[in-house]
């Protein structure tokens, strides 16, 4: 594969920056407004792109995440009755809007006094996206209230992130017999890019390992977010009274911080293929071909929720996929979907497949003044596999 345009262009401007740490890399590879892999396209995802996803294989998806989110406006309503209320619902990292539009044909079929009150509100960085947006809405776009770069300044109701902290931009770390290093990325000759090792860029790394009291051990690699921590402390801040429902591939830190993946996280998606369909010798698959292929790390949940805990806010569940489907088809299945349909059916099984998106993908489900209410998605296992 030749290198593309984007891949040159990223080059130069290293060439230009200096070092960059693997976090500012990631930031220009995905999500520069010209060079960017995510900003250049409105969709990335599904048979035609680069990877799969759970709104990928049908609408059935944003069928049962209807469900939940019927049974979280009735525990708002419960707690504050309020005819004339309107209901937030918050996607995150919204792409050109399938997700929720699939969550509002549902909501209009099935909740239609629900769905006349949801303002939908989609944050979406890239630009490509957001133009979008409307066509995918279609005939539900009237729910539409804003399409942004940024999340609300306040709302009450629930926030949505599915598949959004793992494509944030990590700092990769090492540790070395002398202490911890951090990678990061220079030009051997342009086009071509390498790692090299140099002190942290900020005390954050080691204070963030720190706080977990995970000790690395001499030749771990590691990534460490701090982009999805102020995220989630910022979300937790901008919430009311309502949820957060954060879904994504991730562990604890314990196991996400330990000899299983000692070697890292970090990696690519081309052509549904992890780390591509090429490799070139002595660099990391995940700098080949930048702006070109999608580039993504593990989510480390603990950290995650014990940001949103020190902002006030509640973990309700922290669960599988598989088990929170499992939950919400289970409590009330006439509200979410025909299983009668084959297509649904065998939906349905590619989203509770174990080893596949029902066991990779976790879900952490957050409150924020709603008290410990019992929801549907965590009746049927409170399981992490």
């Amino acid at each position: 594969m030749k290198s593309s345009s984007s891949s040159r262009r990223i080059s130069e401007r290293i060439q230009e920056r200096g070092l960059l740490t693997v976090a500012a890399f990631m930031d220009l590879a995905l999500y520069d407004s010209e060079v960017g892999y995510y900003a250049r396209a409105p969709q990335r995802s599904g048979r035609a792109g680069d990877f799969f996803t759970s709104v990928d294989v049908g609408p059935l998806f944003g069928e049962l995440l209807a469900g939940q989110l019927a049974e979280m406006f009735a525990i708002l309503e419960s707690r504050a009755p309020n005819p004339d209320s309107r209901f937030d619902l918050i996607e995150a990292g919204a792409g050109n809007g399938r997700l929720s539009a699939d969550i509002l044909r549902a909501l209009r079929l099935r909740e239609p006094a629900l769905y006349d009150r949801v303002r939908l509100h989609l944050v979406e960085a890239s630009a490509a996206a957001r133009d979008a947006q409307r066509a995918t809405l279609d005939e539900v776009v009237g729910r539409l209230a804003a399409s942004s770069a940024d999340l609300p300044a306040s709302f009450d109701g629930v926030l949505i992130a599915n598949e959004l902290l793992d494509a944030m931009p990590v700092h990769q770390v090492v540790m070395r017999g002398d202490g911890l290093r951090e990678i990061y990325i220079d030009v051997a000759r342009a086009p071509r890019l390498v790692t090299r090792e140099g002190p942290p860029s900020t005390p954050a790394l080691a204070a963030y390992l720190d706080r977990l009291g995970i000790t690395l051990e001499p030749g771990w690699r590691a990534e460490i977010n701090l982009r999805a921590v102020d995220w989630i402390r910022d979300a937790a801040r901008r919430v009311g009274r309502g949820f957060i429902i954060i879904i994504d591939y991730g562990h604890e830190a314990g196991h996400l911080y330990s000899p299983a993946h000692a070697d890292g996280t970090l990696t690519a998606f081309a052509r549904h293929t992890m780390g591509g369909p090429e490799s070139t010798a002595g660099a990391p698959t995940w700098l080949q071909h930048p702006g070109e292929r999608d580039i993504t790390a593990h989510v480390d949940f603990t950290s995650v929720r014990a940001a949103a805990e020190a902002e006030g806010v509640q973990t309700l569940g922290f669960l599988d996929q598989t088990y929170f489907l499992m939950g919400i088809l289970g409590a009330n299945p006439a509200n979410t979907a025909n299983l009668a349909n084959l297509p649904n059916r065998l939906a349905l099984k590619t989203l509770l497949m174990p080893g596949g998106l029902g066991s990779t993908h976790k879900v952490l489900i957050l409150g924020k003044s709603v008290g410990a209410p019992a929801l549907r998605g965590c009746s049927f296992r409170m399981r992490v596999t």
